[in-house]
């Protein structure tokens, strides 16, 4: 089936605080927002050869055959607004963000989409109010045949768009020379957490080591920008304050960052000592701050230590602070990113609870290209076989189905494909499982969710030593895990036939789920502990739903193995303990 594309000039444009006004007075947002757009907005675009694709409540999207012409209208409609708002008052005003991209789209009957579209729209969300901001290819095409002048924002990561966008701020004739060639506001903070790594300090006294203090740096930026949780500054804005010492308020200000992070490293002789910390810039608190000190004996191999160590625990801390703001935010203030970071805070403290689905679903309702939260609710719905004894031939096709989903959405996001991976492996979905946690791995081996879904992964693949390696990993870099972890710290043991170190790893657990009682119990029979054995399967009798006799969860737990060995092992566990399976 061929697919319709063409080169297009996009314009997206929003309102600025649309749900405020709406929620302030309804009715006359509504009726200012119709009148601003008969009267100041759809003439200039006709004006300019503009289509209206699509209204979308407070957005809309333009396509125009001619860059020149989109960039004059987004410029044209910014001053037309600006003068139907002269006259009311503050609380009152309709302001717009704009942005404009030229780019490949897709053409869908009267509608367009595709990655064109996508960079337009992440555009608007970068410019100021009442301001216009272009990609590269915009820029390039317009610089000398209209009349404004452009300032440089540098390379931006934009969510769910693979490479850095070059940025442009649109700088309209009649404003100060000084605001064309330096930034005089603050770029909004995107929806995700937002990060700078400054150059880390030479402390060694020696100029001859500046290509080791700012190789840790370029390293640092290059791992973290393969969170796409992140929102990471590239190298040439960042290594714009080489050399100076600013104030960690003013780089959070001028690069649009909630975070930096700063470091200096110190070389004396065949011994090196990097520290690092991570700063909030709003209010300079320290967040993390470690020392890492180390023999010099291979260099590189040093350097790549140190950078995977500091690229795993930034974003670790970066989700644990982005996940307390989430649960302290009223339900109604809250984005999709924050409902997915309740949900997994959640299945941290109890993978089954039904609270959990209801979190997913809602992130994706507002949010339907929230790849991240399909993974998560793909994998409740697996686990719901065991949590809730569910029908294990229906969870299996639900769960496929949303993993499918969000590797439609992005393919490239390391923690879509770990979970991904963890999602295929508990539907018994092998060679898919393996295929998307090797992809993982090798984008971003560094991810705390691409390190716990490869422990779990390998584990039901029979790949036992590299499951705990992958584990080892875990722990480390896991500060605030909550009980329903201790099942993967266990799987992996049991797996690996270590039963005592399975046993040891969910002790202080008081309350398992009734299949984990199941687990515990093979496993004590296992280690022929038998009292200890037939305890936990007393309990687990106790504690198991009425009517469901864990034919389900056996089924479910059996079919995970991809060796028929490793499945006999579980079986062989649940007889050994007392259970009819």
């Amino acid at each position: 089936m061929s697919v319709n594309r063409r080169l297009a000039a996009i314009l997206s444009a929003d309102v600025v605080g649309y749900s405020r006004l709406m929620g302030t007075d309804e009715a006359g947002t509504l009726e200012r927002l119709k009148a601003l757009r008969a009267e100041a907005i759809d003439p200039v675009i006709a004006a300019h050869g503009g289509r209206i694709v699509k209204l979308m409540g407070d957005g809309t999207l333009v396509e125009f055959a001619s860059v020149v012409g989109a960039v004059d209208c987004a410029v044209e409609i910014q001053h037309a607004v600006a003068e139907a708002n002269g006259a009311l008052a503050e609380d009152q005003r309709i302001v717009f963000r704009i942005g404009v991209n030229l780019g490949d789209v897709i053409i869908d009957g009267d509608d367009i989409y595709g990655d064109g579209v996508n960079v337009a729209a992440r555009l608007q969300e970068i410019a100021e109010p009442g301001g216009v901001c272009l990609s590269g290819s915009v820029y390039d095409q317009v610089k000398g045949k209209v009349e404004a002048a452009f300032e440089n924002l540098g390379e931006r990561e934009v969510k769910n768009i693979a490479e850095p966008v070059r940025v442009y701020r649109v700088v309209a004739a009649g404003d100060t020379a000084d605001a064309m060639t330096q930034s005089t506001h603050s770029p909004p903070l995107p929806d995700r957490p937002s990060i700078a790594v400054l150059p880390f300090v030479n402390m060694s006294g020696d100029p001859e080591q500046e290509y080791f203090s700012d190789g840790i740096t370029e390293d640092i930026i290059t791992e973290l920008s393969r969170f796409h949780s992140l929102f990471v500054i590239a190298r040439n804005s960042s290594f714009h304050y080489k050399g100076q010492s600013p104030k960690i308020q003013d780089v959070g200000r001028d690069l649009g960052v909630q975070y930096v992070v700063e470091g200096s490293v110190r070389k004396a002789g065949n011994r090196v000592r990097v520290t690092a910390q991570l700063v909030e810039t709003a209010n300079g608190n320290h967040l993390w701050a470690e020392r890492y000190d180390r023999d010099l004996e291979d260099i590189f191999a040093v350097q790549d230590e140190l950078v995977g160590e500091i690229a795993a625990a930034v974003p670790g801390q970066l989700d644990a602070t982005a996940t307390q703001r989430a649960r302290r935010k009223p339900v109604e203030n809250l984005t999709a990113y924050d409902y997915v970071l309740r949900g997994e805070w959640l299945i941290s403290q109890e993978f089954g609870s039904p609270e959990i689905r209801a979190l997913f679903e809602k992130a994706i309702e507002i949010d339907p290209l929230c790849a991240r939260a399909y993974t998560r609710l793909a994998t409740w719905h697996a686990y719901s076989v065991y949590a809730h004894g569910a029908s294990a031939d229906e969870a299996t096709q639900l769960a496929r189905s949303l993993a499918e989903k969000a590797m439609g959405i992005d393919p490239n996001d390391p923690a879509v494909l770990g979970v991904a991976a963890g999602a295929y492996v508990m539907v018994g979905e092998h060679d898919l499982a393996r295929r998307h946690i090797e992809k993982a791995i090798s984008l971003n081996p560094n991810d705390y969710l691409v390190m716990l879904m490869a422990s779990l992964t390998l584990a039901y693949l029979g790949d036992h030593e590299d499951a705990l390696d992958w584990m080892r990993l875990v722990s480390r870099h896991d500060p605030y895990a909550g009980d329903a972890m201790r099942e993967y710290y266990f799987d992996a043991y049991y797996m690996a036939r270590r039963y005592e170190d399975a046993i040891g790893s969910i002790k202080g657990w008081h309350d398992p789920p009734p299949h984990m009682l199941a687990e515990i119990a093979a496993a004590y029979a296992q280690a022929d502990r038998m009292d200890d054995a037939r305890a936990t399967v007393a309990k687990y009798r106790e504690t198991r739903p009425a009517g469901d006799s864990g034919a389900e969860f056996v089924h479910a737990h059996v079919r995970m193995c991809a060796r028929q060995e490793d499945a006999d092992h579980w079986l062989e566990g649940y007889r050994k303990a007392g259970l009819d399976v």
